[in-house]
């Protein structure tokens, strides 16, 4: 098997960490935005050498490993699990595995990829399918081009407004230069010429806002979103009214 950390921190990636009781689990899942760690009843299973393999396509998530009876047990797991901790909608996505002939080390890649929603996550085919599964129906995508030289104050920002919407509002990051996603600027009617821009969506009507924006600023941003929950919440109350009264007819 691979060398692990008996101690360490969530920021340390190389390697996955080994994590041999429930506090040190629970200190290392609360480390970062996204962790994954793999529960395994024995470190030999075909399904733990696979893990390490993954482990090397994934270096830019926290990964722990364990086969520890007592931490298995306090995280409810019965059979080999890939699970996957995130902050941003305090979610945990679990991939079990009960047949280690079905599953391999770009299976699991895949699941972290789908699963991995930040702060900010940065829009592709993968991380959609996530956003689109997350509980979360309420979307902000900011669309802008990474290669400016703003990018990086402009995410700092960004960045901040979606810790106040935690459980609320997905914060998405949809770079104009990437190939493809000229499709998502069309479905919300943007030109490069109005970025940056932010686009509210909510998932389950589609209902959605756009506003153009001279700069990123975390004002701006929350008060956009502010705005579009309140809208939501007044129209989902007259709905719930009209509802009762058709009801009582």
């Amino acid at each position: 098997m691979a060398a692990f950390h008996s101690v360490g921190t969530a920021e340390d990636v190389k390697e996955p960490i080994l994590l041999e009781d429930v506090g040190t689990t629970d200190a290392f899942i609360k480390a970062a935005e996204v962790v994954v760690i793999g529960f395994f009843q024995d470190l030999e299973l075909p399904e733990a050498s696979e893990f390490l393999t993954m482990v090397q396509k994934v270096q830019d998530v926290p990964l722990g490993f364990c086969a520890s009876s007592n931490v298995l047990s306090h995280y409810n797991v019965t059979v080999s699990t890939v699970s996957l901790f995130r902050v941003v909608d305090d979610k945990r996505q679990d991939l079990e595995i009960r047949d280690s002939k079905e599953i391999d080390a770009t299976k699991m890649e895949r699941f972290v990829r789908i699963n991995e929603l930040r702060w900010v996550t940065e829009y592709n085919p993968l991380t959609a399918v996530g956003l689109f599964n997350s509980m979360v129906q309420t979307h902000l995508l900011l669309f802008t081009d990474k290669s400016s030289s703003n990018h990086t104050e402009r995410m700092h920002k960004y960045r901040e407004a979606a810790q106040l919407f935690q459980g609320k509002i997905l914060f998405i990051l949809v770079d104009s230069h990437a190939k493809g996603n000229d499709r998502v600027m069309s479905y919300f009617h943007l030109k490069k010429s109005q970025l940056p821009a932010v686009a509210l969506y909510h998932t389950p009507d589609e209902e959605q806002d756009k506003l153009s924006l001279g700069e990123v600023s975390v004002e701006a941003v929350k008060d956009f979103c502010n705005s579009f929950l309140k809208r939501k919440e007044v129209k989902g109350s007259l709905e719930q009214e009209d509802k009762v009264i058709k009801q009582e007819l």
